[in-house]
C-alpha cells in the first residue's frame, strides 16, 4: 500500500497539473442535471489509501477527517450521483478519462489525464467511463469524521 501512495505521489509530481473540469461559463444553469438512475455505483473499485484524524493534531478540525482514495472505473462503470455540499473534494486523473454530469452544467464535462476537477459548495453529479480503458483516479477529500 506504502508503495501504492508514493507511486501516486511521483505521478503528481511528474504531470502538469491542469484545473479542469469547469463548466464553461455560457453552460452554467441551476438543476441541469438530476441522479435519476444513477443511485447505485457500477464498476468501481474505491480503495482508501490513507485517512488522517484532523482532531487529533488541529482541535478546531476534529469534524473532518482527510482522506485519499484509488478509484477505478471501468468501461461503462459509473460512480452514482453524490453531493459535496458538506465534503469538498480535489480529483486526479492519473489514467483514462470519465466524463461527469453535474447539476449545475447543461453539457457534460470530459476529464482527462492529468487534470483536476474540484468538488466544492452546492454540487451535484455523477461520473460514467464512456471510454473502452478503465479510468484511474486519485481522490482527496475531507469527510466529516465517524
Amino acid at each position: 500500500m506504502q508503495k501504492l501512495l508514493i507511486g501516486a505521489i511521483a505521478l503528481f509530481g511528474a504531470a502538469p497539473f491542469a484545473n479542469a473540469g469547469d463548466c464553461p461559463p455560457d453552460q452554467v444553469v441551476a438543476a441541469a442535471t438530476t441522479g435519476a438512475g444513477h443511485a447505485e455505483g457500477i464498476g468501481v473499485t474505491d480503495i482508501v489509501l490513507a485517512v488522517n484524524d484532523l482532531g487529533a493534531y488541529h482541535p478546531e478540525l476534529a469534524s473532518r477527517d482527510q482522506r485519499v482514495r484509488m478509484l477505478t472505473i471501468e468501461p461503462g462503470g459509473e460512480v452514482p450521483w453524490h453531493s459535496h455540499a458538506d465534503r469538498p473534494a480535489l480529483i486526479y486523473v492519473v489514467s483514462g478519462e470519465v466524463v461527469e454530469y453535474r447539476s449545475t452544467c447543461a453539457e457534460p464535462i470530459v476529464h482527462r489525464v492529468g487534470e483536476v476537477a474540484t468538488e466544492i459548495g452546492a454540487l451535484e453529479h455523477w461520473w460514467r467511463n464512456e471510454s473502452s480503458d478503465p479510468a484511474v483516479l486519485i481522490a482527496a477529500d475531507l469527510p466529516r469524521a465517524e
